[in-house]
């Protein structure tokens, strides 16, 4: 019988296990180092700030993968023998495959700074970093974040719910500035500012202060203030966790290289998830992606390839979803930080700041390209659609309110929004009356 193994227990390779069993008979072995058994990783907030329990947030019972005959396998893999098929193992021991999957995730990354491997000092990614994070939690006053982003936002808002004062250093001189436009940017950093974060633009980790027993006391900037603080979390992104793969022969640049079905240089390994680069540009999308719901694609799809129906990766038409705080922000399609040539752009904001849309499309098409939202949810299904069909931006704007996810629990603002949106263009568009479920059909 063909044995599978796969190098980390996340969303990628849980997801491959799960869809490889419902496809065949294959042995298959997960092996993780983190947890031994797969948890939600985006909901280790909720549990620090007493939201949910560690156990709460395991999608399936300990007895699933036994039932469904998914071996499990607490340890580290240190190096991959691609000549032998052969894993050696933390432990000592050593593991035979006749496919593997890499599937071995993110690590926060740190860029030579003084004192970065003190204690006190953390990412948000693994289980790991709670368990460091929860450590020092208790005997904390101040913390200090690095790197403005979504990860940083999570760090901010769990420090806060124990009490805990946050400084916030981000390099650019707005918030998430490399994927924000300025309007969007600048109203997530007055919400951030809102909930008591001291936000610190243009301003760089310069070092990390010992205090003396290896252990962080404070920070010093690149302009030379000196701020004490408990804890130092790093959120200035993540890069794939391929260490231990660059001494094998499969190859590697920023992640492991791959092409649309996720086959490495060396014949049965494969790799999916944080940890994949892929070798062409698939909708305009990054080679690495570092996305829930791509990780989750990635292994439905290299399921397929390994149970005899080869398949190439299409994720589809961009799109992401996070939590500022209050503000629930989505977005479809592209809307970059600084405008490119052939776009038009639309933005509307609500009077209360926690509420805005922003519209991109192209100015010649008029082929509707990408739209940010705050604190108004979107009915996934119309704009995955209208993407794929390149809809005009009129039949986007026309449908704004079949569009909204939970129109019988939040106020409509569609006709403010159409309203500005026809001002500014000089278009003419008239609401439809249609309901969502009759659009999805009709188009």
């Amino acid at each position: 019988m063909e044995k599978i193994v796969i190098i980390g227990n996340g969303i990628s390779g849980v997801t491959c296990a799960r869809h490889i069993r419902k496809n065949s008979n294959k042995e298959i072995l997960i092996i993780s180092g983190e947890t031994e058994y797969f948890f939600s990783r985006t909901a280790l907030m909720y549990v620090f700030m007493g939201h949910m329990r560690f156990e709460d947030i395991k999608p399936y019972e300990d007895w699933f993968w036994k039932k469904n005959k998914i071996d499990l396998m607490f340890d580290f893999v240190e190096a991959i023998d691609t000549d032998t098929n052969t894993l050696t193992l933390k432990s000592g021991q050593t593991v035979n495959y006749d496919k593997l999957v890499l599937a071995v995730g993110s690590k926060p990354n740190k860029f030579g700074w003084k004192g970065q491997d003190l204690k006190g000092v953390t990412g948000l990614y693994a289980y790991q970093d709670l368990q460091e994070i929860e450590r020092y939690a208790d005997n904390t006053n101040n913390a200090v974040i690095v790197g403005g982003g979504l990860i940083g936002v999570e760090f901010a808002e769990m420090m806060l719910s124990r009490g805990i004062s946050v400084t916030f250093l981000v390099r650019e001189s707005k918030f998430w500035g490399n994927v924000l436009p300025e309007e969007d940017a600048k109203l997530i950093a007055n919400h951030i500012k809102s909930h008591h974060v001291n936000l610190k633009f243009n301003t760089e980790l310069d070092e990390i202060i010992d205090d003396g027993q290896g252990k962080v006391k404070g920070v010093k900037t690149n302009t030379g203030e000196i701020i004490d603080c408990e804890i130092v979390g790093l959120t200035a992104g993540v890069s794939p966790n391929i260490t231990f793969i660059k001494s094998s022969k499969i190859e590697v640049d920023r992640g492991v290289k791959v092409n649309r079905y996720f086959e490495t240089n060396i014949k049965g390994v494969y790799a999916i998830g944080d940890c994949a680069q892929l070798d062409e540009n698939i909708n305009g999308r990054r080679s690495i992606e570092q996305v829930w719901y791509t990780g989750r694609i990635m292994g439905e799809t290299l399921a397929q390839t390994i149970c005899g129906n080869p398949l190439k990766y299409n994720p589809g038409p961009w799109f992401n979803s996070a939590k500022f705080f209050d503000i629930e922000y989505q977005t479809y399609g592209w809307v970059s930080a600084n405008p490119n040539p052939n776009e038009k752009r639309f933005y509307w904001k609500h009077s209360d700041s926690l509420k805005a849309m922003h519209f991109v499309w192209d100015k010649h098409t008029d082929e509707f390209i990408g739209v940010n939202t705050f604190g108004i949810r979107l009915r996934h299904e119309l704009f995955d659609k209208w993407l794929k069909e390149k809809a005009s931006i009129s039949t986007v704007m026309s449908n704004l309110n079949i569009a909204n996810f939970d129109p019988e629990l939040f106020k409509h603002y569609e006709v403010d929004i159409i309203q500005q949106f026809n001002h500014k263009t000089g278009k003419n568009i008239v609401l439809s009356h249609k309901k969502w479920w009759q659009k999805l059909i009709q188009f």
